[in-house]
């Protein structure tokens, strides 16, 4: 799924610039605090006297005291990138100095590889305590990685309507509306004044984020318009609300896909959208913020998927961790070699009579499998834009293959021009060229007709397209390139 980017100006783009450089110096600094606090601990811990307690403990919190004060006026999200650039133990020692009521806003912000992490070394009065410091719908992204205990009695801890509100977001898929809304929103009767209206608001001590409309609602909490915070401020206080709200607007349902609603959000450039139960009642909105996460998560989840890997992995995790996520495409990646292996066995003599087919068929696999990624991703790309339909296929394979033809033609003739000019054949410049034709022909046909064959039966289309692609082009190259050196060199 692609989004468009909000076009920024030069003074935009140049704090964007000045942000990172900060957050990479903030790093920079702990890792620096971090270090002397080690070193100052070994040698403390290495002299010899009764007083030895008491200087390690001065010297202990002297360092940490200067950490925690400089994490303190940092974004979660900006500790949370710290915590995920740190190895375990220092990781550990970072997350001790955060203050327990910032703990449930930086458990959400990092990888749920460094989250697992971070809860396993908490006790579970510390993440009942986290946990309720979130709202409903942040809790329900939490909830799934906190141990059943802990998640007792953090709903014992919830009001009625509450636990209700968890139980709801909690009962909808990952990548549904339901999953990434919110319930923190302000309604108001369309039979009230704009007066009233503003009497009301300034009760709050803040609005909740993200609130670009407010939603007209009946006494059954039926949704009958919004009404835009821009209209609210420019009109007559003694106007009705009824007489300025929007009829027409973009609403939601819980069960709609996640993915739709971002491109409804990109298309119309929304800020916020109601979400509505099949009767039409409100039950809650989504904002743009969690549109943006969610688009974030799904370009990272795709991006691992392509190269096999099964989920999102902590950079310093265990080494047997990281063996576990990523053996499966491996394990099939040591398979293809081994075809492709002994696709080459079999040509053997070929090669022996003719050791200039060992030098050039890597670079008619290669080329191959570049082509087939370049297509594959596209076809990846598109099915999660929906541009996609399943019976596209024949149309989309016919587009490739042309493409595939055209640069087979003229890449491969460029190749065959350059075995012609250092091996002195041209036969083995034809076969070069017919060889490059042949398997980019292949690799357009593969990254067609893969990801569309994956979503016809219900799997990922994303899911290890690259190592599938490699593989067949590695196999289909070698095979092409020295079965037409054999038919006609030999």
């Amino acid at each position: 799924m692609a989004a468009s980017l909000p076009h920024c100006t030069m003074s935009e783009e140049n704090q964007l610039s000045d942000s990172d450089e900060e957050l990479q110096e903030h790093l920079a600094e702990v890792q620096i605090l971090l270090a002397r606090h080690k070193l100052v601990e070994d040698l403390v811990q290495r002299q010899e006297g009764r007083r030895n307690d008491l200087v390690e403990d001065i010297v202990h919190k002297q360092h940490l005291s200067e950490l925690q004060r400089r994490l303190e006026p940092m974004h979660p999200a900006d500790v949370a990138y710290i915590l995920e650039a740190l190895p375990l133990d220092e990781r550990l020692i970072v997350w001790d100095l955060v203050k327990a009521e910032r703990d449930g806003e930086i458990l959400l912000e990092v990888s749920d590889a460094v989250r697992e992490t971070l809860i396993e070394s908490m006790a579970p009065t510390e993440l009942v305590a986290a946990a309720e410091t979130l709202d409903t719908d942040e809790l329900a992204d939490l909830v799934p990685d906190l141990p059943q205990e802990v998640v007792a009695d953090v709903f014992k801890s919830l009001s009625a309507e509450e636990r209700e509100q968890l139980r709801a977001a909690m009962s909808y898929p990952e990548e549904s509306v339901g999953a990434i809304m919110d319930f923190d929103m302000v309604t108001v009767r369309e039979d009230i004044t704009l007066e009233v209206v503003l009497r009301y608001l300034r009760r709050f001590d803040e609005l909740p984020d993200h609130t670009d409309q407010l939603f007209v609602v009946d006494r059954d909490d039926h949704l009958k318009g919004v009404l835009p915070l821009n209209i609210l401020l420019v009109n007559e206080v003694e106007v009705e609300v009824g007489a300025l709200m929007q009829t027409e607007f973009v609403e939601l349902e819980p069960d709609d896909m996640a993915e739709e609603a971002a491109k409804a959000f990109e298309r119309y450039d929304l800020v916020s959208a109601p979400v509505v139960d099949p009767e039409g009642r409100l039950v809650g909105r989504v904002t743009v913020n969690a549109v943006v996460d969610f688009i974030r998560e799904e370009a990272d989840s795709e991006q691992l998927a392509q190269a096999g890997l099964r989920e999102e992995e902590d950079i310093f995790a265990s080494v047997w961790d990281s063996v576990k996520n990523r053996w499966a495409w491996l394990a099939l990646n040591l398979v293809t070699a081994f075809v492709a292996s002994r696709v080459i066995g079999a040509f053997e003599d070929s090669i022996e009579k003719l050791v200039a087919l060992a030098a050039l068929m890597p670079i008619v696999a290669g080329i191959g499998g570049n082509s087939g990624n370049q297509t594959i991703t596209m076809i990846v790309r598109a099915i999660a834009m929906g541009q996609v339909q399943p019976d596209a296929m024949r149309r989309l394979l016919r587009k490739e293959l042309g493409v595939a033809t055209i640069n087979g033609l003229i890449w491969g003739g460029l190749l065959g021009i350059a075995a012609w000019w250092l091996y002195g054949s041209i036969a083995l410049g034809l076969v070069m060229t017919a060889a490059m034709t042949l398997n980019l022909l292949l690799a357009a046909s593969a990254g067609v007709g893969i990801p569309l064959l994956r979503e016809k039966f219900g799997a990922d289309p994303a899911i290890g397209g690259s190592v599938m692609i490699t593989a067949l082009t590695d196999s289909g190259g070698f095979f092409i390139f020295l079965g037409l050196a054999t038919l006609f060199l030999m």
